[in-house]
């Protein structure tokens, strides 16, 4: 999935920017990119981004809930960002410039697998950053050590955001985060394969087994793409969807307990299971990052990605070629018409101990404008949380992104608990081995909630 292997730091380079002056810390590294195919990204390892005034560390209020104060915001604000991401971000930090000119954003993207486990020992140590932007998959676990900041009182209008993708920043009904970005995964797929072998959109189980099937009979030797290699929580959050598709799911309501090897969960196992056992499915690949390749050579036929995949093959194959190609729609149902799709995004979020919480929220507040968001989409392709962005014609024209809004409304996040990570990556490796022959999804689910029992939920 998300690729980052060891970095190595060469001289700095230097750039003119609109506003002032970029530094960046060069560096080599493997991971995923807006272009993602088209060959190796270069990761940042640091930006400064200085306006024309006066800069003032340290300025402004503590933030949290009491407001934040009036006027520019001033001084530096170090930002932490999680994955490759942060190698867009500056692309945003002028146009806040130019409103805020005694201000500096010293930037940091760090390797999503190592986010937590910087993250929390810079809190152990008091060292922590002004603002980190922050993966839905690791909130839970940071959340969890109570050293943010509630979101100040009057900073955005929580309505206008859509409720579901707000919730994802609330602890015990609390905002500590503010979304930055969403998405659902949807079934995006070769409709022009799928035309020529006769064979309609998956709209249920059945019909997804019959797809496939049919496209692996015409010598697409893996018709479908799941998340794999590693089997880690990523592949957990996937089949949580097709749990909820069986009327089941891996933790409760409320969060309090893990029901991993349920009766439905297993059933869905079986049939996801089956998939790779009939060899619609290989567990051995394609990885997210290689998926635009097999997509395009015909060696893959559907997967279940994010509004992003299609960002990727437009800079890959361009945009005739993505709209004569691909199609896509709500993940199919289960055998009782239930639908699930599995949602996330990414929060900003302030340390409860940041030297300059006010000019941080300050920042955030200018992320949660329409007109941001949609710039971040246009550079990214993630999808803005602010629902009036979703009117402009660059997301409401695109009939794929119809399908991603659709299935935003029956939704699955990752549980919101701070063990899921350790517990998504357990249950990951149990699928691994129903796939590959090693276990029965009834033993390996009946190990997977007796290891996840033992970790508790963390609260």
């Amino acid at each position: 999935m998300h690729e980052d292997g060891p970095q190595r730091c060469t001289p700095a380079l230097h750039l003119s920017t609109r506003k002032g002056t970029a530094t960046m810390m060069r560096t080599t590294r493997t991971g995923l990119s807006r272009a993602v195919g088209l060959g190796a990204a270069v990761a940042i390892t640091a930006v400064t981004l200085a306006g024309c005034g006066r800069a003032e560390d340290g300025a402004g209020s503590s933030g949290g809930s009491e407001g934040i104060s009036d006027g520019p915001a001033t001084g530096a604000i170090e930002l932490w960002a999680a994955g490759a991401e942060g190698e867009e971000l500056p692309e945003l930090f002028d146009a806040f410039i130019e409103d805020n000119p005694d201000v500096d954003i010293n930037m940091t993207p760090i390797p999503e697998e190592d986010f937590v486990t910087k993250m929390t020992a810079a809190i152990a140590a008091g060292t922590v950053p002004d603002l980190i932007y922050v993966f839905a998959e690791h909130q839970p676990a940071l959340f969890a050590t109570e050293a943010f900041a509630p979101v100040p009182d009057g900073l955005v209008d929580e309505s206008a955001f859509f409720e579901s993708v707000w919730e994802t920043g609330q602890v015990d009904d609390v905002a500590y985060g503010v979304p930055w970005f969403t998405y659902a995964r949807v079934f995006q797929y070769r409709a022009d394969l799928a035309e020529a072998a006769g064979v309609d959109a998956p709209e249920d189980w059945d019909d997804l087994r019959e797809f496939a099937r049919t496209l692996k009979d015409t010598g697409v030797a893996y018709p479908l793409g799941f998340y794999v290699v590693p089997f880690d929580e990523y592949t957990a959050a996937q089949f949580d969807t097709f749990a909820h598709q069986n009327g089941g799911g891996i933790i409760d309501d409320d969060n309090s307990a893990w029901t991993i090897n349920s009766p439905e969960n297993v059933e869905a196992l079986e049939f996801y299971s089956s998939l790779f056992a009939d060899g619609f499915v290989s567990p051995d690949g394609p990885t997210s990052v290689d998926s635009v390749a097999y997509l395009t050579e015909g060696r893959l036929a559907g997967v279940l990605n994010g509004p992003w995949l299609r960002g990727w093959i437009k800079d890959a194959n361009g945009q005739e070629w993505l709209d004569a190609n691909m199609a896509a729609l709500v993940p199919p149902a289960g055998p009782d018409g239930d639908r699930a799709a599995s949602i996330g995004g990414g929060n900003w979020a302030v340390p409860e101990d940041a030297d300059n919480a006010d000019a941080a929220w300050k920042f955030v507040q200018y992320a949660s404008e329409p007109d941001v968001q949609l710039t971040w989409f246009e550079l990214m392709g993630n999808l803005p949380t602010v629902k009036s962005a979703w009117d402009d014609p660059a997301i409401a024209e695109d009939e794929a992104l119809d399908e991603v809004r659709a299935a935003m409304e029956f939704g699955v996040p990752i549980p919101a608990v701070p063990t899921w990570n350790q517990v998504g990556k357990i249950l990951g490796e149990q699928i691994e081995r129903v796939v590959r022959g090693g276990a029965t999804p009834q033993e390996a689910l009946d190990t997977a909630q007796a290891e996840a029992e033992s970790i508790g939920v963390g609260r």
